[in-house]
C-alpha cells in the first residue's frame, strides 16, 4: 500500500488522483498503523515548515516517518514535504525537521518576486543521468513551482536537478531511499506525472 500522508496540509486529493492513474493501492491516511505498514510513503506539502512539523507530531507521525525512512521504506517528499527532510528552515527558526538529509532550508532573497510561482526549468545534474526519477524526461523540462523557500543540502551528491530563480536552487534530490522534489508533479501535466510514476516504479 502507498500511503499519502494526511497531516492537514498539502494537495492531498490532487496527489491521490495523480497516483491513482498508475496504481490502485494508494490511500490518503493519517493512521500511524497504516503508514507503519506502507510499502511507500508520499508526503505532499503546501504551507508552513513549523506548522507542518507540529501537525505531524500531533498525529504521532513525525517519529514514525523518521523510523520508516531509517528502515529503508521509499519516501517521496513534495514541496514542503521535501523541505521537511532537512533539519532546519529559516521559515521556522528553532524547529527541528525530519533530519533525513543534512542541510537547511533558506528563503529567497533578491530582486525577484516571492513566492516563486509558475513554470520553470529543472536542469539535470550528474546524478539525474544515473538515477531513474527523471527517466524519459528531457533536460530543462518545465515544471510547476509554488514556494518561498528552497533546500540547500550540505552534500552536492544528493542533487538530481537545479533550477534558477535569482539563485540556483535544488529542485530535486535523492539520498538512498529518500526522494524530494520542490515542484508539484500533480500540477505539472504529463511530465510531472512521469516523475511521479518513475518514483512508483523505483523500488
Amino acid at each position: 500500500m502507498i500511503a499519502i500522508v494526511d497531516y492537514g496540509m498539502g494537495n492531498l486529493c490532487s496527489v491521490n488522483k495523480a497516483v491513482a492513474l498508475f496504481r490502485n493501492d494508494c490511500l490518503i491516511t493519517d493512521s500511524p498503523d497504516k503508514i507503519g505498514r506502507a510499502s511507500k510513503i508520499i508526503l505532499p506539502g503546501v504551507g508552513h515548515f513549523g506548522k507542518s512539523v507540529k501537525e505531524l507530531k500531533k498525529r504521532k507521525l513525525f517519529t514514525l516517518i523518521q523510523e520508516k525512512i531509517k528502515e529503508g521504506t521509499p519516501f517521496f517528499g513534495i514541496c514542503v514535504g521535501m523541505q521537511l527532510l532537512f533539519s532546519e528552515s529559516e521559515e521556522a527558526p528553532g524547529v527541528l525537521g525530519l533530519a533525513a538529509i543534512k542541510g537547511r532550508v533558506k528563503r529567497f532573497n533578491g530582486r525577484l518576486a516571492v513566492p516563486h510561482m509558475g513554470w520553470n526549468q529543472a536542469r539535470k545534474e550528474g546524478l539525474a543521468k544515473k538515477r531513474q526519477l527523471f527517466k524519459g524526461i528531457k533536460d530543462k523540462t518545465f515544471f510547476y513551482f509554488a514556494h518561498s523557500f528552497y533546500c540547500q543540502p550540505d552534500c552536492s551528491e544528493v542533487i538530481l536537478t537545479t533550477t534558477d530563480y535569482g539563485v540556483k536552487f535544488v529542485s530535486s534530490l535523492n539520498q538512498d531511499n529518500v526522494w524530494g522534489i520542490q515542484f508539484h508533479p500533480e500540477k505539472s501535466q504529463s511530465e510531472g506525472l512521469k516523475v511521479l510514476n518513475n518514483f512508483l516504479n523505483l523500488c
